[in-house]
């Protein structure tokens, strides 16, 4: 799997989670969708990948996936960001994915 960030992607990224926010993970969440097949795409930034998570290649920073959520997505992808609408964009050559996607900081904060 192939995910390419665009410049603005990647500098609006550092702003709103810090420069550290450096792994992220790509999944088809289903939280609250009440179906596993229906979940939405989702990025959440964590502290490291889990055991078994596979690595796609990325620019800019690092973005993992777990094996039973590939099926979801195309090999290669794009996140863009619309500072008009202040909203990332997950898109392939044949599909958006979201206009509007949801990212997450899901790392361990410690005070």
């Amino acid at each position: 799997m192939i995910v390419e960030w665009s410049e603005a992607a990647l500098t609006e990224i550092a702003n709103r989670y810090g420069q550290e926010a450096r792994i992220w993970k790509l999944a088809s969440d289903s939280e609250g969708c009440g179906c596993a097949m229906n979940g939405v795409a989702a990025l959440w930034s964590i502290d490291a990948p889990e055991a078994g998570d596979l690595q796609a290649q990325s620019n800019g920073v690092e973005v993992w996936y777990e094996k039973r959520h590939e099926v979801f997505f195309d090999e290669r992808m794009r996140v863009s960001y619309d500072p008009s609408k202040r909203a990332f964009k997950l898109a392939s050559d044949g599909q958006i994915y979201s206009n509007q996607l949801r990212l997450e900081d899901r790392r361990n904060k410690e005070e």
